[in-house]
């Protein structure tokens, strides 16, 4: 999946909502499937009544995990953790290609995925390693003259992206099970993990596409540390 800017609220003016208070931390929470990351942080800030609160770096509404949320004097910092690096989990299915890179859109190609191997698989991993230039999706949340590139898309609208440097200090194949292939990623900051996906299946010849998304660390965070809104 990919990473997103830094939202923050201001202090709330409806009559009808509870006193907002002076409430400064970081809650790292685990988003999730199903919500946007926007609303997990309303969420987050309604039940602590904060007076101010932002996440830092999107996670797509068909992703869980981490969402490190700052509170109060902590967004001062959030800037520390949306240009930390991230560890994900994801699940890619060979044989199919979508228009949005995951399995939320629609199979846009198909292909054979019966021949390949787990030495193939091993063998172009060793491309998504290091420095590596990358295309932005057109679904994403990045913005062209105010508009984000999710809703051009929905119009059949296309613009040319410039690629960007991103860092994969690593990937490791987890699991290869039928068609489906399990991956650990740890990258740097603005990585689209459906690229990856997207691109491994291009060069396995059969086409890829995300089907599960999970971000399990982000700065000096890690899983340990995350907690549930039914914790909450």
């Amino acid at each position: 999946p990919a990473v997103g800017e830094t939202a923050a609220d201001g202090p709330a003016t409806s009559p009808a909502r509870k006193p907002r208070r002076d409430v400064s931390g970081i809650l790292v929470l685990d988003k999730p499937i199903g919500m946007t990351s926007n609303r997990a942080l309303q969420r987050v800030r309604g039940i602590y009544q904060a007076r101010k609160a932002g996440h830092t770096g999107s996670l797509d509404p068909l992703a869980s995990g981490m969402l490190p949320i700052c509170l109060g004097e902590a967004t001062k910092i959030s800037g520390f953790l949306l240009n930390a690096p991230k560890t994900y989990e994801v699940v890619a299915r060979l044989g199919s290609r979508t228009d949005t890179g995951d399995s939320e859109g629609k199979v846009i190609e198909q292909a054979d995925w019966s021949g390949i191997s787990l030495e193939s698989v091993r063998s172009a991993l060793a491309d998504f390693r290091g420095d590596i230039e990358q295309v932005p999706p057109m679904y994403s949340a990045l913005k062209h003259q105010g508009q984000p590139l999710y809703k051009l898309a929905r119009q059949g609208i296309e613009i040319e992206r410039e690629a960007r440097r991103v860092t994969i200090f690593s990937n490791e194949l987890e699991s290869f099970d039928g068609d489906e292939l399990t991956l650990s990623i740890h990258c740097s900051k603005g990585t689209y993990v459906r690229t990856i996906a997207e691109e491994l299946g291009e060069v396995l010849g059969c086409g890829a596409h995300v089907v599960e998304l999970r971000r399990l660390a982000a700065g000096p965070y890690s899983e340990a540390d995350m907690v549930t809104f039914e914790t909450l």
